[in-house]
């Protein structure tokens, strides 16, 4: 399930992530919630995710005032998809930012 309030893909009949009952079946078009990353670490997803021509959308929670003062360290970015393109976004986040990230080849 879809849920409208945040934009997260959900199982059950309440939104674990804010407390939300506005569920629905997604639409091809709708922007889904994919992950949040570091701000050193968005720059690359956003390119993989391009490159792999998948439209993204991007949040960041400081904003361009505080990062300015305090750094990019802190900084989270939040990227959403359309959900047509969800679970191929989905499995190039596990494939990027999985701990081995590669398959172990035998000796």
């Amino acid at each position: 399930m879809y849920c409208t309030q945040c934009q997260h893909m959900v199982d059950g009949e309440r939104c674990p992530h804010c407390g939300s009952k506005k569920l629905r079946l997604p639409e091809q078009d709708d922007l889904c919630f994919l992950t949040e990353q570091e701000y050193l670490w968005s720059e690359m997803l956003q390119d993989v995710l391009r490159q792999h021509e998948i439209p993204v959308f991007t949040q960041n929670y400081l904003g361009a005032g505080i990062t300015s003062k305090i750094g990019c360290l802190m900084e989270k970015v939040s990227f959403y998809v359309p959900y047509a393109r969800y679970a191929e976004a989905q499995d190039l986040v596990t494939a990027l930012f999985s701990e081995t990230g590669e398959e172990e080849e035998d000796p």
